[in-house]
């Protein structure tokens, strides 16, 4: 019998003690965790954390399901969750005073815990929708995942600015599996890290095609959104793809709000940091968790407590980014 995710991590419990004796003035009674929808990594990703969280610090936290990045940035500057997690663009344009939900204002209570992993684009269909490219999808019902999410933030930024025409549909990542399996939209366009858990059990119950972006689509995104960078998503991924898919990709990181207690911020980057390997069975995607990784983040602010555990490990953060 599987192990369920609480199980399983139970079963592989650090050997911690609550820091009983840990400044820990001005830690919230719990602390809530800005995801994502079910079935995206950032939810799966967040129920770990919080598990671990509590294990390890004796510190109460759950997630909150939201619409992802670019609600996430809103909700931590707003302080209405101390924490949470965003891809770079939402968050480099919230702080620019471009964001969707909050224009024109400058986001400055945001902070960098630890980086994540890389989040890529993803497209998939039926196999038998005769559809075979990025361009085929003109004219069809395509879900782009939760409308304040990073997949529709840039994959509709990408319809228009390429002229295509589709139905456009927002529904979290289990939802728009089940949609595409029930004939209810032609495809299903998401960005979450890898494997992203409701495109794994899409293509174990049904025949997909997970559709490469071509030299032109890559270009097109690279142009208008600085921060993606070239990826793959191996072969291998998800049931049945034999081949590499072709991509770009964002960052993730953690943030935090500028009023979260620096103790709490450094024995959270810590715990992270220090905790891969459990980390990696919270979700697949961890195993970029790491602290070298730190410099895929070059313009949000590092909390003063991630700051101190990096220096603690021989890390230096730039004075532009403390």
């Amino acid at each position: 019998m599987k192990l369920t995710l609480l199980a399983t991590l139970a079963a592989t419990a650090l050997a911690v003690t609550p820091l009983a004796a840990q400044d820990r003035a001005g830690w919230p009674d719990n602390l809530r965790i800005s995801t994502g929808s079910q079935g995206g990594a950032y939810f799966v990703w967040g129920s770990g954390l919080a598990t671990l969280i509590g294990e390890a610090l004796g510190q109460a936290a759950s997630v909150e399901i939201t619409g992802g990045p670019v609600q996430n940035v809103a909700l931590v500057e707003a302080g209405e969750t101390m924490m949470g997690f965003t891809t770079t663009g939402p968050a480099q344009e919230a702080m620019q005073g471009e964001s969707e939900l909050m224009p024109g204002v400058e986001f400055t209570q945001l902070r960098a815990l630890f980086p994540m992993y890389q989040t890529p684009l993803q497209a998939v269909v039926l196999a038998n929708s005769g559809i075979e490219t990025i361009e085929g999808l003109d004219g069809h019902r395509v879900n782009m995942g939760p409308a304040t999410g990073t997949s529709a933030t840039y994959w509709r930024r990408y319809f228009a600015a390429n002229d295509m025409n589709v139905t456009e549909s927002y529904a979290g990542a289990s939802d728009g599996a089940g949609q595409l399996a029930d004939g209810l939209i032609d495809a299903f366009v998401y960005a979450a890290g890898l494997p992203t858990g409701a495109f794994s059990q899409l293509a174990i119950e049904n025949e997909v095609t997970f559709l490469p972006l071509s030299e032109a689509n890559i270009q097109s995104f690279l142009d208008a959104v600085p921060s993606m960078q070239r990826f793959t998503i191996p072969a291998g991924t998800y049931n049945g793809q034999d081949q590499d898919v072709a991509s770009v990709a964002m960052w993730n990181f953690a943030i935090a709000n500028a009023e979260m207690p620096e103790t709490l911020a450094y024995e959270i980057t810590k715990l992270v940091l220090e905790n891969n390997e459990r980390m990696r069975q919270v979700h697949a995607s961890a195993i970029e968790a790491l602290a070298e990784n730190w410099d895929t983040n070059n313009f949000v602010p590092f909390h003063p407590g991630a700051v101190r555990y990096y220096a603690e490990i021989g890390i230096e953060i730039p004075a532009e980014l403390q």
